[in-house]
């Protein structure tokens, strides 16, 4: 019994206190309400600059004008043509020298002409001839057609012998002319001798 009445004092001391602390809290808060606040409150508001564009126009420099043109370059020269597959990294030339004819003779009208050579192939070196070092000549007597094409060649002198002949007639077979003219017509010229020499450069 004695407990219980402890417990009741007990628990209506605490009510009454709570009580009190609650009515100091109330009347305090009321005054901090009222009271206006203290201090300012700054807006920071940060205005972007105008940016201002220059533009330039830029014009391209004019190049300044040369003094003097310049120097005509040399034309080059074409060299007769060459061909053999067979003698590479070796260097040799097969020399055509002039024709002459043992038929003579010149045209009888101012209109009429002389045979021309037009083109002349070289002839092809001889692959064993290349090879061993042999060099040599070869005379090669044809006839040039009312045409201009070579016909009937054949070995008048060659030096050595039956080396470079199957070579120098081939290549004066390749030969083209103009033909010879008398009394305003083509004719043909018999006994044409051409003289190609094959030599190793070097």
């Amino acid at each position: 019994m004695k407990r219980v009445l402890l417990a009741l004092v007990a628990a209506f001391a605490i009510t009454a206190g709570l009580f009190y602390l609650m009515q100091s809290l109330i009347v305090g808060g009321e005054g901090a309400m009222s009271e206006p606040p203290k201090g300012s409150v700054l807006d920071f508001v940060r205005v972007k600059p105008e940016e201002v564009v220059q533009q330039k126009e830029r014009k391209p420099q004019r190049p300044p004008e040369p003094e003097q043109p310049p120097p005509d370059m040399p034309q080059p020269q074409m060299q007769s043509e060459s061909v053999d597959a067979d003698a590479a990294g070796f260097d040799f030339s097969a020399e055509i020298q002039a024709d002459t004819s043992l038929s003579g003779g010149v045209g009888l009208d101012t209109s009429d002409g002389e045979y021309l050579p037009i083109v002349k192939v070289q002839a092809v070196y001889p692959r064993r001839a290349l090879q061993r070092g042999i060099e040599g000549y070869v005379v090669v007597g044809f006839t040039v057609t009312k045409q201009g094409t070579v016909r009937d060649p054949y070995v008048i002198e060659a030096q050595p012998e039956n080396i470079f002949d199957q070579a120098a007639m081939d290549a004066v077979l390749k030969f083209k002319y103009k033909p010879r003219v008398v009394n305003g017509e083509p004719v043909e010229v018999e006994g044409v001798q051409n003289r190609l020499t094959f030599a190793i450069d070097g």
